[in-house]
Order: C-alpha cells, then structure tokens, then sequence
C-alpha cells in the first residue's frame, strides 16, 4: 500500500526514494508548498501533493497510505513559530488522516534531552528540553503518543544529523574563521544515510508503538570533531569564541550528553555504513579538498 513523505527534505527524500526503489508499483506521496518542487519530484516518481500542514483544508486531498514518514524541518526564515510548525502541523496531520495508517514514523530530536554534564541518556531518560525546537519536540511527541495513531506510531529521537552538504562550519574552517562555540562538550551525530536505512529498517520491522534514540553511539568532543574535519580540509586547526549568549548557537552548544543508541540497535540488527564521525567525515570531505 502507499506510503506518504510530511517533510520531503534532507533526510525525507531519502526514505522517499529508496521506496521508490524497493517497490516502482506502491505510489509514494509527499507534500510540499511548491509547485515547482512538485513538478520536480513528479520527475523523480515521487507523486506530490500541494499542500502546507498549517493549512488543514490544503489537507483534504491526503490519500489513504500505510506508512507515514512525519519528518518536517524548522525554517528559522519562516514566520511560524517552531511550536506552530511541529505541532499543530502535526495535528492537522493527523486529523486529516481519515484512514489511519498502520504505522507512522515521527522524527523528533535528541534535543529533548538538556542534559549538560556528559551523562548517558537513552529512552528512558528525563526529558529536560532547554531549546525551542527540543520543547516542541517533545510536545509533538506527546500528541502522538496520547492521539488515535498511538499504536502505530514510531519515534525516532535523532542525533544530529550531517552529511553531504551538511557538514557545520566547514566553511568557517577552511576560511581560518573561529567557530563560535566552546571546544568542549559531546556531540552525537548520524549520518544522513545511516539514519536513511534505520527509517526504512523500522518502517519494516519495528513493531509499534516504540520510541527509539538514533546515533551512531560514538558520542566525540567538539573540538576533536573540527579538528578532524579541518585536517580533511587540509585547513589550520579550529579556532573558537564564545558564542553569543541567549542565541540558539548557545543554547545548542551548552548540550553535554552521552546518546545511548543500544534499544535500536537490539531492535534492528543493522550495520552501519558510517560507524563513527571519522568515517562519516571522509568520505563526505576528502574530495572537497582537492
């Protein structure tokens, strides 16, 4: 049966088509604000459905699908608060689902976790959101949770996220500018296809409801991580200043935390193909050094 992309982005497309790929006969439906992106992801065989989730009559046309794929990125440009986005687009969701689906697939964050002394956190750790977009994470999560798609939701609290093109202040490293944010602290990371493959593993095989924390449970300090990926760049070493305060950057860099990512992976035995930032970090910098 059809499935349905909330947030065909960076980590959406992905999943997107990788489905197409396993299956060209089970339509795969996404929505999207713009015509052009529509006509563009028609090419690609994505079928698109104009619409915007804070709009619940451009919702009506949603059509009945088995899986749904809520993977909606914030807009810091947008005039919508990150609330508004996460969810009550949520919920305009999934009242206009009038088939439920038998499962749906939530990406929150490791952001709902505001731990800043290196502790270890999994599942069953306090949530203390110190972040907008952690508190309206955990608040999306908690509408599902206590909502009619309760027994087919699947939660994916994702570490952060890089990959190609996105790979935080390589810019400012081969430019010789300092990184504003301390050099200390963790940070968890998955990379954009690794976290592709788990979506399309627990869309499979997890038997829901389930939360699960995603990483590659090779938490690095922040410094080491720069580093490395200044010494990929052939650049000088990182340079830091302190953030300004009362900004996200600070607010973000202020985490400190240990993501212990083992239900996952008892719950879907997997490999991954990028294990730890070193491995992630060269095969996505090596040729842009050149």
């Amino acid at each position: 049966m059809a499935r349905l992309v909330i947030g065909c982005g960076y980590l959406g497309k992905r999943v997107a088509t990788a489905w197409l790929r396993e299956d060209r006969e089970t339509p795969v439906y996404a929505v999207t604000r713009s015509p052009q992106r529509a006509a563009e992801w028609r090419l690609a065989g994505i079928s698109p459905l104009v619409a915007d989730i804070l709009d619940p009559a451009s919702l009506a046309q949603l059509p009945p699908v088995e899986t749904v794929l809520f993977a909606v990125g914030y807009d810091r440009t947008s005039q919508k608060s990150i609330e508004d986005v996460y969810v009550h687009g949520l919920a305009n969701v999934i009242s206009a689902l009038v088939t439920p689906p038998k499962r749906f697939l939530y990406i929150s964050s490791t952001g709902v976790y505001g731990q800043v002394d290196g502790e270890v956190v999994n599942e069953d750790s306090i949530c203390r959101p110190t972040r907008a977009g952690g508190v309206a994470c955990l608040a999306a999560e908690r509408l599902l949770e206590d909502g009619p798609l309760a027994k087919a939701a699947i939660i994916l609290r994702l570490a952060g996220i890089y990959g190609p093109g996105r790979v935080p202040r390589s810019a400012d490293i081969r430019a010789g500018r300092p990184i504003a944010a301390p050099s200390e602290g963790l940070i968890n990371l998955i990379h954009v296809d690794d976290a592709a493959r788990i979506v399309l593993a627990a869309a499979r095989n997890l038997t829901p409801p389930g939360l699960f924390v995603v990483a590659d449970g090779r938490p690095v300090a922040r410094g080491d991580y720069y580093a490395e990926v200044a010494r990929l760049l052939n650049a000088p070493p990182p340079r830091f200043t302190p953030p300004a305060p009362e900004t996200h950057i600070a607010q973000r860099a202020g985490s400190d935390k240990r993501v212990d990512p083992a239900r996952l992976y008892a719950a879907l035995p997997m490999e991954l193909q990028y294990p730890n930032y070193r491995a992630g970090l060269a095969a996505i910098l090596r040729n842009e050094a050149h």
